[in-house]
């Protein structure tokens, strides 16, 4: 087993009886329109894995913007 791609994640909560999972654990639930309805269980997955976030951010967060005017301010914050 090559033990660099294994990660801990410590999360808040459970007992010791919890700690171990058989698997990949989620820490954010998946909830989206239709959520419901969606299986449960895969049968032989495809699996990706990243080392990036899947959250969307908005244009808004992760603006930058320069103001040479302090009197702008209020302006950029109403838009």
């Amino acid at each position: 087993m090559r033990l660099n791609i294994i990660d801990i994640k410590k999360v808040p909560g459970g007992t010791m009886r919890d700690s171990l999972v058989n698997g990949v654990a989620f820490k954010k639930t998946f909830s989206h329109a239709g959520f419901e309805q969606q299986p449960k269980k895969f049968s032989n997955p495809k699996i990706l894995l990243l080392n990036i976030e899947l959250e969307l951010k908005s244009e808004k967060e992760n603006a930058e913007i320069r103001l040479s005017d302090p009197s702008q301010y209020q302006s950029i914050v109403d838009a």
